[in-house]
């Protein structure tokens, strides 16, 4: 009995060799869509942390006016000051690579930056007893842009979360795991929320 097959140029291939090339064919049209929108959902992880770390940054540059409009107050807490400008020091050193992020990096990323936050809630607690400080004109403009971008940390967090989630959903489900190991796409760490975030910032006085 011949073994059916399919006749090539003069070359008869067998059936078995056509469906394996077949599944070949097959196999690679799927392995590089799914490889495509990995990376399309990673550069989609990066540019959402890329805007966390920009309005972190954005809050970060706030402390000089601020350091500036304090020291204009010869006897406010120096104490109190100098806390926010070093947790401001440490916040701002603490760099992350987002295409190698692991769960370490974002617990640094976020108790670096929870200090300052920390601080700064201190500190406005305190100009409460400098009704002349608490009045200044530049110390109410950065109270305005403070609780902007405390609002737009909440948001732009919340949309990272969201990209990370769709993207480690997608990695984790089969057969999509045994090519995202293939190619070492890993899973990315989401943002973990504090105590009291859903809520909005306190401005004291208010």
């Amino acid at each position: 009995m011949k073994n059916k097959g399919c006749l090539v140029a003069g070359i008869m291939i067998p059936l078995s060799v056509i469906i394996i090339g077949i599944l070949c064919v097959l196999a690679f049209i799927w392995g590089q869509k799914g490889y495509n929108n990995f990376v399309k959902q990673e550069q989609n992880v990066n540019a959402k942390w890329s805007n966390v770390e920009t309005v972190y940054q954005k809050r970060a540059n706030l402390i000089p006016n601020l350091e500036r409009t304090v020291k204009s107050y010869s006897n406010f807490e120096k104490t109190t000051l100098t806390d926010v400008i070093n947790a401001r020091s440490k916040a701002t050193a603490v760099t992350i690579d987002p295409t190698n992020m692991t769960e370490a990096d974002m617990a640094k990323f976020q108790a670096s930056q929870g200090e300052l936050g920390g601080a700064l809630s201190k500190l406005m607690a305190v100009v409460e007893s400098y009704p002349n400080l608490k009045a200044d004109q530049q110390y109410i403009n950065f109270q305005r842009e403070y609780v902007a971008i405390e609002n737009s940390i909440r948001a732009e967090t919340v949309n990272y979360n969201g990209a990370v989630q769709e993207y480690n959903t997608n990695i984790k489900t089969f057969p999509n795991n045994i090519l995202a190991n293939f190619t070492n796409f890993k899973e990315k760490p989401l943002f973990k929320a504090e105590a009291g975030a859903e809520k909005a910032p306190q401005v004291f006085g208010e």
